[in-house]
């Protein structure tokens, strides 16, 4: 798969959709606490899924009521979340290069999709660009675990802060989760 400039993302993911819904990965997922916590304390109207895969969090963001956007640089898991998720926009874009404007969407949801980045702080400043209200990145905890990806793709706490603070985020918040951890950060 190749994104912006052309050029090769090895760390995308490569496997196969179905994976992605199967009900064990769901349920890990957390994916209605995930969706209420990112909505806590903030009226949120628009939402952009970044790494959508094929559409979970967009189809829970959808049933809220709420105006989603999903992207992924995977053009076979867009056409998965396509059919699975009618009624919501997806188009083929990287993290590092949002094809919107400034403070477009009152959310940007960051899911499982940050540590396969090839450059983290240029996410986290895209995100920043394209957020008017808060930027809400799900991530695997820092830990050696059987699912989810090995610990060396993993990205800590510490790491995450320092590049959501070098982007230029008024607030970091860091929520863990029974599964996941969730990071709540203002624009």
């Amino acid at each position: 798969m190749t994104g912006g400039k052309g050029k090769r993302h090895e760390k995308r993911f490569h496997g196969q959709a179905e994976s992605l819904r199967s009900p064990a990965r769901v349920a890990l997922l957390e994916v209605a606490a995930v969706v209420n916590l990112s909505l806590e304390n903030a009226s949120i109207r628009s939402v952009l899924d970044v790494g959508t895969g094929t559409g979970i969090f967009a189809e829970a963001f959808a049933a809220q009521g709420l105006r989603v956007t999903g992207i992924d640089a995977n053009g076979e898991l867009l056409k998965a979340a396509r059919a699975a998720v009618p009624g919501v926009e997806f188009r083929q874009a990287v993290l590092e290069e949002l094809p919107f404007g400034e403070r477009v969407f009152d959310l940007v949801f960051l899911g499982h999709v940050l540590h396969e980045t090839d450059d983290p702080l240029q996410a986290l400043r895209e995100a920043r660009r394209v957020a008017r209200k808060r930027v809400a990145i799900l991530e695997w905890p820092y830990r050696r675990e059987q699912q989810g990806p090995p610990l060396h793709h993993r990205l800590s706490p510490r790491k995450i802060e320092g590049w959501a603070q070098t982007a230029g985020y008024s607030s970091i918040e860091i929520l863990k989760m029974k599964h996941m951890d969730l990071y709540r950060l203002v624009p």
